[in-house]
């Protein structure tokens, strides 16, 4: 049987215990003692310490984000708090997995010969994880406005990958979709589907027609000065890391209704984000 340790970890990862346990996998966790479903499924031990959980293991797998605070690791269900040197000290000749790891890790992991790979900089679940962001997204505007979203005047600023898929989910819903960006292959790649283009040199000349404004660029886009252009009744949501693209105190100044969404994936959709996690881990071991 196959042997694992889960560390720490959100909803996704609680649910991914529960279906690598199911795979005949032994799983040895530490810092979930709060997710009580984990209790009684054969194959999965709470254990009291990390030194215990990863012993005998050649993988470890942490959190996405492994990190909030660039000090602790991410542990939502566990009274537990674990610093990263904590973490990093039991790793030697780990193989260690998590999202989103800060640079704090890397340095002090540098001089152990551990194998560490950041999930969120597999393409393959980079790109699956845009669905559930982007229904999430969806939720979140529903819930928060009066209007329909068909129909409505949608600004998308940034056409990465989560740029892309928001728009062309509020596209399949009937909005008129607009995206920001400064690249003129990205401006090529919104003719091609169809949206209209705005383009970010521009920007405050366009924001007053806006009914939701949705962000996906983690540098500073929306700051007070072009703010005042946005209507007040208009939805702002940041879907970008930190430090996100809205300046959150000038929106609160306005009385404009910002929500800065993180972690979507992991809220609105655990379950297919488990899924998505598990075939990435399973493509990385294969690939050993």
């Amino acid at each position: 049987m196959k042997e694992l340790a889960i560390i720490g970890g959100d909803a996704r990862i609680v649910t991914l215990a529960k279906m690598l346990a199911k795979e005949e996998i032994q799983i040895n966790t530490y810092a979930l003692e709060q997710a009580k479903t984990l209790n009684a499924i054969p194959n999965i031990k709470q254990c009291t310490s990390i030194q215990e959980a990863i012993k005998t293991v050649n993988t470890v797998i942490g959190p996405i984000p492994l990190s909030n605070s660039k000090s602790q690791i991410n542990t939502p269900f566990s009274t537990q708090s674990i610093t990263l040197q904590e973490l990093v000290e039991p790793l030697e000749e780990k193989q260690f997995l998590a999202g989103n790891i800060p640079e704090e890790f890397y340095e002090q992991i540098k001089h152990k010969n551990v194998k560490v790979i950041d999930l969120l900089k597999c393409e393959e679940l980079v790109v699956l994880n845009t669905i559930a962001t982007a229904e999430g997204a969806i939720q979140i505007a529903m819930e928060e406005t009066t209007k329909t979203i068909h129909g409505s005047n949608i600004l998308v600023l940034g056409f990465g990958r989560v740029g892309k898929t928001v728009a062309n989910t509020c596209k399949a819903m009937g909005a008129k979709v607009y995206c920001g960006a400064r690249k003129n292959e990205d401006f090529a790649w919104m003719k091609v589907y169809g949206y209209k283009i705005v383009q970010l040199t521009n920007l405050k000349k366009e924001l007053s027609k806006f009914d939701i404004i949705i962000n996906t660029i983690p540098t500073l886009i929306l700051k007070q000065e072009e703010l005042t252009y946005v209507k007040t009744d208009c939805l702002l949501i940041d879907l970008a890391s930190k430090p996100g693209g809205i300046d959150q105190e000038a929106a609160k100044k306005r009385n404009l209704k910002t929500i800065w969404a993180l972690a979507l994936p992991g809220k609105v959709a655990p379950q297919t984000s488990a899924e998505y996690i598990k075939n990435t881990i399973y493509h990385i071991l294969e690939e050993k």
